[in-house]
């Protein structure tokens, strides 16, 4: 039990720090195929800078290192409570390690585990086989892919998609629909695990199941693979793009399977995963618990992905130090690439909650705030911060207007985007929207030059807000404080695209 502990641990690590073979294959493919200096040209430059680093450093791709989810086959007679009690003290050790970010919270209490175990994290399901080998294969899935899933129940009407019939046809649409709804607040390129039929458990499931497939394998029903197909080619031709900056390629990949199901119901479940699909699939021996072979090409030479040490560089940057002033800041508009230094302050959800209803722990005026909740290990008397990308934005939408007022931010650093109300105070104030590229957790920690401390220690290492010392920290306007929104703009654009598509 020791061995198959040590080994879980191992395929942690691995799945947190470097992307399977087919993956890699698949970001080298959608950075042929996109557009030479554009903004999703730009961003997957970037995802791929992260990537190679994350490989080198074997730190985590991404901040966001999700909630593991583990499907387990085991031969009969196999001591599934054991081996899931091992499972469970594999995920606490990686989490300690900083492997793994703390992510599993109660509900009701908000009460952070620390160790990412709680009732129902980690996920495991056992299934029992007639091999005599272990089988684990485990993805860790975030929260952006997590929140851009969706589940339809057909026939039914769809806004600008029209009626979803019990066919193919209807999965079809109800698939293009929650693309098109994700826009970049999936983490873009994204990939689809898609599961037609079933319950509602069962089909959530089957579309994570969908995800475990190698993205560039084949669907073994013909009419499946056309349909994977023709969602790939009509998600791209929406032109949302990486991120939802734009762009030719919004898709990676996308799987599709199917089970049986009830004749009153017909349920079309989308699961929606990131550009980072961290899944890792080892075959193990019984006996030992040790790896025996690898399942998707982990055990080989990582792909190269980038070039360049300075992937978002292009020579027309506006650099910025911070506190930031209003005249500086009108002068930005949606499009602009910014290197901004100085300090900056993390800030998710509590402590916007916080700050809406008491006074700053310290001076925020001019300042910005960046939706993040880095990882961040000891160094002596200090602390360092090891992942630092971006966290999805919408979420503090109640908050940010009112923040933005009342405390004169300048600027608000995230990802996905901002509604109507956000955009009317940055019109109001003179503040700026800035989009980071998500995921790309090692490219923005190596711009972090120091830690000066932690404000709102209550609410602990994830929640508190960190004072970040930054140099060259690169962000794109989005949100502009003229009104300009280039992620309302790209929706526009896809609706338009999508209306053509639907009518062809």
């Amino acid at each position: 039990m020791e061995r198959f502990k040590e080994s879980i641990r191992q395929l942690l690590v691995e799945a947190a720090s470097r992307l399977p073979s087919d993956v890699r294959r698949a970001l080298e493919g959608a950075g042929s195929r996109e557009t030479p200096g554009t903004l999703s040209a730009l961003a997957l430059r970037a995802i791929a800078r992260n990537v190679d680093a994350a490989s080198e450093r074997c730190a985590p791709i991404c901040q966001e290192t999700g909630l593991p989810s583990f499907h387990v086959k085991v031969p009969a007679g196999a001591d599934e409570m054991g081996l899931g009690e091992a499972i469970g003290e594999a995920v606490a050790e990686a989490t300690r390690e900083g492997c793994l970010r703390p992510s599993s919270v109660d509900p009701l209490t908000r009460h952070n585990s620390g160790d990412n175990r709680g009732p129902g994290t980690p996920r495991v399901r056992f299934e029992q086989w007639l091999s005599d080998e272990v089988e684990v294969r485990l993805i860790l899935k975030g929260g952006a892919g997590e929140n851009a899933g969706a589940q339809y129940a057909l026939p039914c009407d769809l806004p600008r998609f029209g009626r979803a019939e019990r066919d193919l046809d209807g999965v079809r649409k109800c698939v293009l629909h929650a693309v098109h709804a994700a826009q970049g607040r999936g983490c873009g390129a994204g990939a689809l695990g898609v599961a037609i039929g079933g319950d509602r458990a069962a089909g959530w499931e089957h579309a994570e199941l969908q995800l475990l497939r190698p993205l560039d394998d084949v669907n073994a029903e013909p009419a499946l693979a056309g349909l994977e197909a023709e969602i790939l080619e009509g998600a791209d031709a929406l032109g949302i793009g990486t991120m939802g900056l734009g762009g030719a390629v919004t898709l990676l990949g996308c799987k599709v399977g199917a089970l049986n199901h009830h004749p009153s119901t017909y349920l079309v479940t989308v699961a929606y995963n990131c550009w980072a699909l961290r899944r890792v699939g080892a075959v193990l021996d019984s006996a030992t618990g040790g790896v025996k072979r690898r399942l998707y090409g982990e055990d080989a030479p990582p792909l190269p992905l980038a070039e360049e040490a300075h992937p978002l560089l292009t020579g027309r940057e506006v650099s910025l130090t911070t506190p930031l002033s209003k005249n500086e800041v009108l002068r930005l508009r949606a499009g602009d690439v910014v290197l901004l230094s100085g300090v900056i302050h993390t800030a998710r959800d509590l402590a916007h909650r916080y700050l809406a209803h008491h006074d700053a722990p310290l001076r925020l005026r001019g300042g910005v705030l960046y939706h993040c909740s880095p990882v961040v290990a000891r160094r002596g008397q200090g602390w360092v911060v090891t992942a630092a990308g971006p966290a999805t934005s919408l979420p503090e939408e109640p908050y940010e207007a009112d923040l933005i007022r009342s405390l004169g931010l300048r600027a608000v650093i995230g990802k996905g985007g901002m509604g109507p109300r956000t955009l009317q105070a940055l019109r109001e104030c003179g503040a700026v929207y800035l989009s980071a590229i998500g995921g790309a957790a090692q490219l923005y920690a190596e711009r972090v030059v120091e830690v000066e401390g932690l404000d709102l220690p209550a609410f602990g290492a994830l929640e508190g807000m960190w004072r970040l010392r930054v140099e060259d920290f690169p962000v794109i306007v989005t949100m502009d404080a003229h009104g300009g929104s280039l992620h309302a703009e790209v929706e526009a654009a896809s609706g338009r695209r999508l209306a053509r598509l639907l009518a062809s």
